[in-house]
């Protein structure tokens, strides 16, 4: 089967219909001039995004190592293929867009994935409503709480955590995830939808374990039950 990062990094984000890009004049006058061979144009565009691209790489992957490499090659799959670039297009959307393959291609080679559901894509045409699961974004209050919630988007399957971390971390719209994911607004609201319910039975259980931990402790300490 072909994989993700396989496809061809077209800048054209197919099937969905394109919208107007969204990028400053002074970022168009960049890519122009970095396809023109400006190196220090691209070097500026790599700055601009470099940022964003480790935030939302690093997010979906387990370490730190494996989140540089993914973002180092996926600024070299974007100049690579600058020159093909299409400006009715966002290059922030093209850029997510390889760089959530690259990393959704990383997750699956670690380990096996199976679907959550046998009817995932036939229910992805209903229009689903948030039942109250929290988001991810919304544990996210201080750093303490970061490898909790990475651990927590870890336990998904890859087209889960992709639309969680576009979504609820980066707080991009719908229609651009579809656009990024390479899906319909329909189904990646149902990715969201399903895949906030699974992080949240994951931060509970998380909360559970963490519990029982605690309550064991304090039954061996001599100092639960009034010692010195």
């Amino acid at each position: 089967m072909e994989s993700a990062s396989d496809r061809p990094d077209d800048p054209r984000p197919d099937p969905t219909p394109p919208r107007p890009a969204a990028e400053s004049a002074e970022e168009h006058v960049l890519i122009r001039c970095a396809q023109e061979g400006d190196e220090r144009a691209f070097e500026q565009l790599v700055r601009r995004y470099e940022g964003r691209a480790w935030r939302v790489v690093r997010n979906m992957v387990p370490c730190d190592e494996d989140a540089r490499d993914l973002v180092q090659e996926g600024f070299l799959r974007v100049f690579r293929n600058l020159e093909r670039f299409d400006f009715q297009y966002a290059f922030s959307t093209w850029l997510y867009r390889i760089l959530t393959n690259l990393a959704i291609d990383h997750l699956r080679r670690r380990r096996p994935v199976q679907s959550t559901s046998a009817v995932d894509e036939e229910d992805a045409d209903r229009e689903l409503v948030d039942d109250g699961a929290p988001a991810p974004g919304a544990a996210m209050e201080s750093e303490e709480t970061v490898a909790e919630v990475r651990a927590c988007l870890a336990t998904l399957a890859p087209h889960f955590q992709s639309v969680l971390v576009l979504r609820e971390l980066e707080g991009l719209p719908c229609n651009e995830i579809a656009e990024i994911v390479g899906a319909t607004h329909v189904t990646v609201r149902w990715r969201l939808h399903r895949g906030r319910k699974l992080f949240q039975e994951a931060w509970e259980r998380r909360g559970a374990r963490a519990a029982n931990n605690l309550g064991s402790d304090s039954v061996d300490d001599p100092r639960g039950s009034g010692g010195a």
